[in-house]
């Protein structure tokens, strides 16, 4: 992946991700130099990205999703992430397109990565998701929506599935897209 020991962005990579993300060559530098100092050999491993993701949630146990999180963004499976898989995955997580989130999102959902989310997938990315959420804000949650069993019983009702059903991805991205209520089962927004 071109040349991530050196102190310098390879040309390829600087490239790829201009043109693959919504950030400019300046910027793309700027995050470069901050990724090389936080992580001298390129590389980010899932201990490192779990305590990041920990500092934004520190009320809660972000842990395991943190985990999913970072399992959908190595994309090589090498066990770390790369400058251009941290860019991808800042990219996604952040971009304004909806359909680019969806996609990612359900990258995280397809936990064995078989192009199709099971049941069980959902409820094993929800109960992380809820990890997330303080036990305060949990109290609040509608009485269809407030344990992790009862948001994948929703999520898969509105898609019409039974038990042992899977979800395409294209079918979770329409559905998700015409439903603002699912789109709220798949996600946290920590209170300001």
């Amino acid at each position: 992946m071109g040349n991530s020991k050196s102190g310098a962005l390879s040309k390829e990579i600087l490239e790829d991700l201009k043109l693959n993300t919504k950030y400019t060559e300046d910027e793309l530098c700027k995050w470069y130099e901050s990724f090389q100092k936080q992580c001298p050999d390129g590389r980010i491993s899932r201990a490192e990205f779990e305590k990041i993701y920990s500092n934004f949630f520190p009320n809660s146990d972000p842990k395991v999703y943190a985990r999913h999180v970072f399992r959908s963004f190595d994309t090589n499976d090498d066990g770390t992430l790369d400058f251009r898989e941290y860019i991808i995955a800042l990219h996604l997580t952040s971009s304004g397109k909806t359909n680019l989130k969806l996609e990612w999102a359900f990258s995280l959902f397809d936990v064995d990565r078989n192009g199709e989310i099971s049941k069980s997938e959902v409820l094993e990315i929800i109960t992380a998701i809820f990890k997330m959420i303080p036990p305060e804000e949990q109290k609040m949650l509608a009485e269809d929506e407030n344990t992790p069993q009862k948001r994948a019983d929703k999520l898969w009702h509105y898609f019409k599935k039974g038990e042992n059903d899977k979800i395409a991805e294209g079918e979770f991205i329409s559905g998700v897209m015409k439903n603002e209520a699912i789109m709220k089962l798949i996600q946290y927004e920590p209170k300001k």
